[in-house]
């Protein structure tokens, strides 16, 4: 059985090429590579073996292109529990954190007694990242004792 090849109108191709140059999405790239390189003649099995995934991977993308083009390259929506951050309990974060630097573990207990919304340090950082707040680790240094350490000192056994 031999497999129907994909054509492409030269539309189709600009927007796949416009996609893999300039995609946000890295899925969404691999994805619109995958149909050009079918286009152009390569077999599935070639495909797979330049992009690192199995051939069923090529024949499920090639299946969805025919189905939805265009639409079958982006993710659709997941399922999941729902936030339990509402955009209030986001701005109450952001009024927090710009009064006064606190760190993880100080805005999940502030967040749990004031606003009655358990949620872990993990999500609390996600949250941020997505806020456009960068998380760091304090780092301690560590300074030079005034007292000298024992590798230092004059040894002690050798005679005088």
């Amino acid at each position: 059985m031999r497999v129907k090849p994909i054509e492409l109108s030269e539309n189709e191709r600009e927007q796949l090429q416009l996609i893999i140059k300039k995609g946000s999405d890295w899925r969404e790239r691999e994805r619109a590579d995958t149909i050009l390189m079918l286009a152009n003649g390569q077999t599935v099995i070639a495909v797979a073996e330049q992009q690192g995934v199995k051939p069923e991977a090529i024949r499920e993308r090639r299946r969805k292109w025919w189905r939805n083009g265009l639409n079958s390259l982006p993710d659709h929506p997941r399922s999941g529990a729902p936030s339990k951050l509402t955009d209030s309990h986001r701005c109450q974060l952001k009024e927090w954190i710009d009064a006064e630097p606190l760190n993880c573990r100080a805005l999940v207990s502030r967040l749990t007694t004031e606003c009655g919304v358990t949620i872990s340090a993990g999500t609390l950082r996600n949250e941020l990242k997505r806020l456009g707040y960068v998380w760091k680790r304090t780092r301690y240094s560590l300074k030079k004792s005034a007292i000298q350490s024992a590798s230092s000192r004059p040894d002690m056994t050798s005679p005088s």
